[in-house]
This record gives structure tokens, sequence and C-alpha cells, in this order.
């Protein structure tokens, strides 16, 4: 078991990953509005720390392609090295299944976070809600 010394990020299902993804992305609107479509059939992570869920990534997969969707860090815990920890456990993750593009829509407070990673920005800015985004890819 994980602990807080040895955080671990492990499989997840869609319906686990509500609670952080309803309280870190989307506090003001229902826990169903952070469902989206396609979850039943994507892959979910979870990063456990002391038997809690402290951040969530959901891949959705077509053929060598991969998106990242609901990657959530809950507050208290941003900026530990627990996003980090997530993305590179996908990105080794899909480069092992021969995914070779990764990409999503990361909201404009983020970009330096992903950029660390090679990340790369693309198109304008857009909102969901009154939230920026930008899409963003990297070649794997």
């Amino acid at each position: 078991m994980a602990n807080i010394f040895n955080p671990q990020v492990i499989k997840l299902s869609w319906q686990q990953t509500i609670p952080v993804r309803h309280q870190v992305l989307w506090p003001n609107e229902s826990p169903e509005f952070c469902q989206v479509e396609g979850d039943a059939e994507a892959l979910h992570f979870g990063v456990i720390l002391n038997e809690q869920i402290i951040c969530v990534a959901s891949l959705y997969l077509e053929k060598n392609r991969a998106r990242l969707r609901k990657f959530a860090t809950l507050e208290s815990y941003q900026g530990r090295g627990i996003g980090s920890l997530m993305l590179n456990h996908l990105i080794e993750s899909l480069k092992m299944v021969d995914i070779n593009y990764l990409w999503f829509d990361a909201r404009a407070s983020a970009l330096p976070f992903y950029q660390r990673f090679g990340c790369t920005q693309s198109g304008d800015v857009f909102f969901k809600k009154t939230v920026p985004y930008y899409k963003m890819h990297i070649d794997l």
C-alpha cells in the first residue's frame, strides 16, 4: 500500500475518478458534469497516497493515438510532484503499447507544467464555460 513517502499510480474505474475530477476541475457543477463520453472504454489512473486518491487522469485510445482527459490533482498536493509522477507514468505506459501521439486540452494556467514535458501548444485559446484552454500534444 502506498504511503506518504511512496505515492503510487494505480488503475481505477471511471467511477473512482469522479470525486477528484469534481472537486478540482468543476466544483460548481454537478458530479455528473465530470463524466465524459467514452469513460466506460477509457483507461483511468490514480495516484494513491495514504489510501486516498489524490490525483486522477484518463486516457482515451484510438489506434496509435491517445487523448488525455480529466487530469486533476487535489489542491493540497499540487506543486509536490504528484502530477509529474502521473504524467511520466502515462507517457511511459503509452510508449510501451506503441502509442506515438498524445493530445489534450490544457487549461491555460497549466501550460508551463505541460511544456516541461515537451508538450507543444497548438491553435488559439478556446473556452469551456469561462475557463481558457489550449490544444496541446506531444509525439512519443
